[in-house]
């Protein structure tokens, strides 16, 4: 059956009916209940309007309504780095009419960063599917006389605590990438703190500092100009954006991996069903071949893995950050 584009879409989406894939949540003890989704569901995300977790919210749900045959509305929760999204979530009953879109940040950093957040990230959610995965990209000044990564790290070596870099502030995903990049070479290069990547970025730009891990979007342009220079792609391939710059680990640094990523989380106890029939869903919006080139410009990979790969996944972040937590000091700013 062929559903009429929702708004907002580019495309469609040629699918069974939702509520038929979710039928057997109901065919035990719920006779009378109304099949999944019945009324309008809730996305909250982490940020405000055009922050990138509200910009992933708002590529995914018209595809989301289109194949769910319910309107998804964009909620957004901005504050205390995404504890109050959040929290608001964990708290919501668990029927699947309330869902989140969030990064990294409140699930796998703020809660070794702030010890009094009112939710646990294994306890209080149910991982849906990870949407997408955007990696940073290893920036620095063109004054600075090292043209690779390589080079970068015995610079670095020769002079420790002489070289420094930004970060969008302590704890931000930016600044992990590079206490991550440091532990695996074993340099030491001085921390920058900014209220934010884009003066962070300036800086670099400015030479007033050496180096930063990025996202690639915002830094494409003072590429293109020469004001900046780029020595690694923070993934585990190549960027189509960059396709001539290598991988930090194919630059010398094998197994390095980190970036900014965005997934679909619902309250603990809802069930698995509905779980399932959600995942399905989003992985058949997030592998459109119309969206690919969507996220792309976003500087993100569409991903669209299984609730359980998902679940593997925040918790290898999860183990990953609280020890690159305590080895920066981070502290909340």
């Amino acid at each position: 059956m062929k559903r009429e584009k929702g708004k907002g879409a580019g495309f469609s989406f040629r699918l069974p009916t939702f509520a038929f894939l979710l039928g057997c949540a109901f065919a035990a003890g719920a006779v009378n209940a109304q099949p999944y989704p019945s009324r309008p569901i809730r996305v909250i995300t982490t940020a405000p309007p055009g922050g990138t977790p509200d910009v992933v919210a708002r590529m995914v749900t018209p595809g989301l309504s289109q194949v769910l045959g319910q309107q998804l509305v964009v909620d957004n929760r901005p504050g205390a780095g995404g504890l109050i999204a959040a929290e608001t979530v964990a708290k919501s009953a668990p029927d699947g009419y309330t869902l989140m879109i969030c990064g990294q940040g409140p699930l796998t950093v703020l809660p070794h960063l702030q010890k009094q957040a009112g939710y646990d990230t294994f306890r209080d959610f149910a991982p849906v599917g990870l949407i997408a995965f955007g990696p940073f990209l290893l920036i620095t000044h063109p004054s600075l006389p090292a043209q690779s990564v390589k080079a970068l790290i015995a610079l670095a070596r020769a002079q420790p605590g002489r070289l420094n870099y930004g970060s969008a502030g302590n704890g931000a995903g930016n600044h992990l990438a590079m206490e991550l990049f440091k532990s695996m070479t074993g340099v030491n290069i001085t921390h920058v703190p900014y209220k934010g990547a884009p003066q962070a970025v300036a800086d670099v730009v400015a030479g007033h500092m050496n180096m930063m891990f990025n996202s690639i979007p915002p830094v494409l342009g003072h590429l293109k100009s020469e004001k900046l220079r780029a020595l690694g792609v923070a993934a585990t391939r190549r960027s189509p954006q960059l396709p001539d710059i290598p991988t930090v680990g194919e630059a010398g640094v094998p197994g390095y991996e980190s970036g900014n990523w965005f997934g679909l989380l619902a309250p603990a106890k809802t069930p698995k069903a509905i779980v399932v029939g959600l995942n399905g869903a989003l992985a058949r919006v997030v592998r459109a071949p119309e969206m690919r080139s969507l996220f792309e410009a976003q500087g993100t990979d569409p991903v669209g893995g299984s609730a359980e790969e998902f679940a593997v996944f925040i918790r290898r972040e999860h183990d990953k950050y609280v020890k690159l937590v305590k080895l920066a000091g981070a502290k909340v700013d």
